[in-house]
C-alpha cells in the first residue's frame, strides 16, 4: 500500500504504534474462549525454555568490545511470540478503512495508532462494495499482526491494546511454530496494555525487570516480528525515562533509540541482565518507520495493569481531579519559585479529590508522597500507578511559600459535580488589558474574574485575546479591576494571568516591560 502521500504531508511528527501490519483492528474488543492444545512445549533448537522464572543472566558481555546480546536470546528469545489478529468491520464502525469515506484525520489517527495498514478488505479495492449508497455495507474483514511475550508458565502473555483492539479471533503462534488460539483476557487503552491467555503447560518465561533500576546511557534491546519477521532482535540505548507524550499523559514513557518498527509493538524490552522492563508501544516518526526514537511502557506500570485484568477482568485508574500545564522560567519568576519545576494547577475540578483536599488553581506541586515532579507530565504518571482511594500527600508551592496537602485519589468513572453560574464596565492598565465586571450568564461556572475585552502591549504578546476571562493573578483570584492593580504593581519581571477561553483554563506568563 501507498503511503507517502500521507506520511510525506499531514503527518508530520505522527506518533505511530509499532504494530500491527497487514491491517487495522476494529472497534469492539471481543474476547474469544481458547481452544488451542495444552501439548508440552516443544523448545526452540537455541532457547532454554523454562517453567518458572530463571535468575537474570550476569551483566552483559562484550565481543571484541562490543556488546554481546546472544545469551540473552538464546534463554529468552522463546518466550516471545508472534501474535496475529482476525477482525471485522461494518462500514458504520469507527475503523476508518470500513468507511466509505475516509477521512484524512481519521487516517492519521489510524497510523498513528496501528502503524502502517495493509490494504486487505479495504472498500474500494476489487470486490467490495463497502460504501455504498443506499443500504449498509457488508463487514470488512481486518486482519493485523503484533508481538507479545509470555510472562507465566500456564500462558499468561502481555501485549498492547491496540495490538488485539476489536480482535475476534488471536493466534499466538511459538518458535517452535506451534499456533496457539488466545483468549483476550482484558485490555486497557489508557495504558495501552492488553492480556491474553493460551492453553499450554510448562512454557518458556521472560524475567520481570524494575523501572527504577534502569539508568539513561544503559543498553537494551527488543525482540519482536517488524513487518512479520519473527523473533527479530533489534538494540540501542536508553535514551529517556519518563516521558510523557500528547495523547498517553499517563503512561511515563521509556525513551530508546531501539529499532522499532510495525509489528513489534507488544513485544519486550530487556535490560542487559535479560530482565524485561517494557513493552514496547510507540515510535515518533515523520515517515511511518523507525526514525530514531522510540517508546516502551514500563514494566511495573504493565503488571499492575495486567494484575487487575487477571483479577477481576478491567482496570480502574486513579483521579486527582486537575488540570496541569508545565512551570517555564518566566511561570516561575511569576510564583517566586526558586527553579522552573513542579505541576502547576490551572483547573481544579469541582467535586473531585483535589477541590476536596484544598488544592487550588495556582498551586504548584512539587512533589507527591516524597517523589520530586519535575515536569508537568511527571504527575499523571505517578498518579497512574496508584488506585482509586489511595492517600497521598502533595507538597505545594502556594503564594510563595510550601504547603501539604492530604488527598484521598477518586476512579476515573466517579462522577463530578457540574460548574454553576455568575455578574457587571471596561478599564485599561500597564499590562494592556481592558477589563470589566462580569454580567449575569458569563460567568462560565466560576466564582469571579473579569472579562477582558480588549487586549494591546505585554498581554496580547504572550497570547492573551478579547473574550478570555481573567481568572487570577500570579495564583490569586480575582473579583474586581483595583485587585489586578495592586497585583500588577507588586510584580516586577512578570506576572502570571489565570484565563479561561471557552472551557479550557491556563496559565499565561507575561513580562513586564
Amino acid at each position: 500500500m501507498k503511503t507517502q502521500s500521507l506520511t510525506n504531508t499531514r503527518l508530520v511528527l505522527a506518533l505511530l504504534a509499532a504494530g500491527v501490519v497487514g491491517g487495522a483492528g476494529v472497534t469492539v474488543v471481543n474476547a474469544q474462549r481458547a481452544d488451542g492444545t495444552s501439548a508440552p512445549f516443544v523448545a526452540a533448537a537455541n532457547a532454554a525454555p523454562s517453567a518458572a522464572p530463571v535468575a537474570p543472566l550476569a551483566p552483559l558481555a562484550t565481543m571484541n568490545g562490543a556488546p554481546d546480546f546472544s545469551a540473552i536470546t538464546q534463554r529468552y528469545g522463546a518466550a516471545v511470540v508472534n501474535i496475529s489478529v482476525v477482525g471485522s468491520a461494518g462500514a458504520d464502525s469507527e475503523n476508518p478503512l470500513a468507511q466509505g469515506g475516509v477521512d484524512p484525520a481519521q487516517i492519521q489517527e489510524f497510523l498513528r495508532r496501528f502503524g502502517i495498514p495493509g490494504m486487505q478488505g479495504m472498500p474500494g479495492a476489487p470486490g467490495q462494495r463497502g460504501g455504498q449508497r443506499g443500504g449498509k455495507a457488508p463487514d470488512v474483514q481486518t486482519r493485523g499482526q503484533g508481538s507479545g511475550f509470555i510472562i507465566s508458565a500456564d500462558g499468561i502473555i502481555l501485549t498492547n491494546a491496540h495490538v488485539v483492539k476489536g480482535a475476534k479471533e488471536v493466534t499466538v503462534k511459538l518458535t517452535d511454530r506451534r499456533e496457539l488460539q488466545a483468549k483476550v483476557l482484558g485490555a486497557d487503552p489508557k495504558t495501552d496494555v492488553a492480556v491474553l491467555k493460551v492453553e499450554g503447560k510448562n512454557l518458556p518465561v521472560v524475567t520481570m525487570g524494575k523501572v527504577g533500576d534502569l539508568r539513561v546511557g544503559e543498553w537494551v534491546l527488543a525482540i519482536g516480528s517488524p513487518f512479520g519477521f519473527e523473533n527479530t532482535v533489534t538494540a540501542g540505548v536508553v535514551s529517556a525515562k519518563g516521558r510523557s507524550l500528547p495523547d498517553d499523559s499517563a503512561v511515563p514513557f521509556i525513551q530508546t533509540d531501539v529499532a522499532v518498527n510495525p509489528g513489534n509493538s507488544g513485544g519486550p524490552l530487556f535490560n542487559a541482565r535479560g530482565e524485561v522492563v517494557g513493552i514496547n508501544s510507540q515510535i515518533y516518526s515523520r515517515t511511518g518507520g523507525y526514525q530514531g526514537v522510540s517508546f516502551a511502557i514500563p514494566i511495573d506500570l504493565a503488571t499492575k495493569i495486567k494484575d487487575q485484568i487477571v483479577a477481576t477482568g478491567k482496570v480502574e485508574h486513579a483521579r486527582l481531579g486537575v488540570m496541569v500545564q508545565e512551570v517555564n522560567q518566566t511561570l516561575a519568576d511569576s510564583f517566586k519559585l526558586d527553579t522552573p519545576e513542579g505541576a502547576l494547577v490551572a483547573n481544579v475540578e469541582r467535586g473531585g479529590p483535589a477541590e476536596k483536599a484544598g488544592l487550588q488553581a495556582g498551586d504548584v506541586i512539587r512533589k507527591v508522597n516524597g517523589q520530586t515532579i519535575v515536569s508537568s507530565g511527571d504527575l499523571p504518571a505517578v498518579i497512574s500507578l496508584a488506585m482509586p482511594g489511595d492517600k497521598i500527600t502533595l507538597d505545594v508551592w502556594r503564594n510563595g511559600g510550601n504547603k501539604q496537602i492530604s488527598a484521598q485519589l477518586g476512579g476515573a468513572s466517579d462522577k463530578v459535580a457540574k460548574a454553576d453560574a455568575d455578574k457587571g464596565e471596561p478599564q485599561q492598565g500597564k499590562l494592556g488589558l481592558a477589563l470589566r465586571p462580569l454580567q449575569p450568564g458569563e460567568s462560565r461556572g466560576n466564582d469571579g474574574g473579569l472579562l477582558i475585552q480588549e487586549v494591546s502591549g505585554p498581554a496580547a504578546r504572550a497570547g492573551v485575546e478579547a473574550g478570555d476571562v481573567l481568572l487570577a493573578v500570579n495564583g490569586a483570584p480575582v473579583k474586581s479591576i483595583e485587585q489586578v492593580r495592586e497585583a500588577v504593581a507588586k510584580s516586577t519581571k512578570s506576572v502570571a494571568l489565570l484565563v479561561q477561553r471557552g472551557d479550557d483554563k491556563i496559565f499565561v506568563p507575561v513580562k513586564m516591560g
